[in-house]
């Protein structure tokens, strides 16, 4: 990255988009330092494409099975990526593993939010499991992606108390209540470290 140069960001998602909503809505007030270059969503019918309209943020949206395997369709993000010039890849919900084209393109540069104590409840619903094992604790944590399931470096965490009379639906709201706090603030705090190395070189 050049000096000075604020990065350039792509967010994933796959679903109704609340994590990129925070992380738009973050951009926008300037506490991110930052500009999202575009959404990437395997899910040509989710809602979160409607939040990327509302930013006036680009989209690239395509069906999985419209490709003859991860690779190509994985080959032509990181060709989109490229085009625009992504610095980092932040995930917001977006619901498959990333692949070695993928991680070879941007290494050191996908970051991921998932909504337990990692390596407690990977994988899927983990907010149902958490529940199910009836945890005292559980939370939510920011984490590097690797070639595993939420196995990836873990750059900060924040727990979650679980109350007695806790639901599904209440601990969920508690959840992504941090989520919405936490994931920006560790953007934030990755790319303002990414721009000082910048003016170092």
């Amino acid at each position: 990255m050049s000096k000075g140069k604020k990065s350039r960001i792509a967010l994933f998602a796959s679903g109704s988009g609340s994590n990129f909503q925070a992380i738009a809505q973050s951009v926008q007030q300037g506490e991110i330092p930052a500009s999202i270059a575009m959404l990437i969503c395997d899910q040509p019918d989710a809602y979160v494409i409607k939040r990327a309209e509302q930013f006036q943020i680009p989209v690239f949206s395509f069906r999985a099975k419209d490709y003859p395997s991860k690779l190509e369709f994985e080959k032509e993000i990181v060709s989109k990526l490229r085009e625009a010039g992504v610095d980092f890849i932040f995930l917001a919900g977006y619901m498959r593993l990333i692949g070695e084209t993928l991680l070879n393109a941007y290494r050191g540069k996908i970051v991921n939010i998932h909504p337990s104590l990692l390596p407690a409840f990977p994988g899927k619903d983990a907010i149902g499991q958490a529940f199910n094992a009836q945890v005292k604790v559980t939370g939510v944590t920011v984490h590097f992606v690797d070639e595993g399931m939420d196995t990836g470096p873990i750059i900060d965490q924040e727990s979650v108390k679980m109350a007695v009379d806790e639901t599904r639906e209440s601990l969920q709201e508690k959840i992504q209540g941090i989520e919405h706090e936490l994931y920006p603030k560790v953007i934030k705090t990755l790319l303002t470290e990414a721009v000082m190395e910048g003016t170092k070189e």
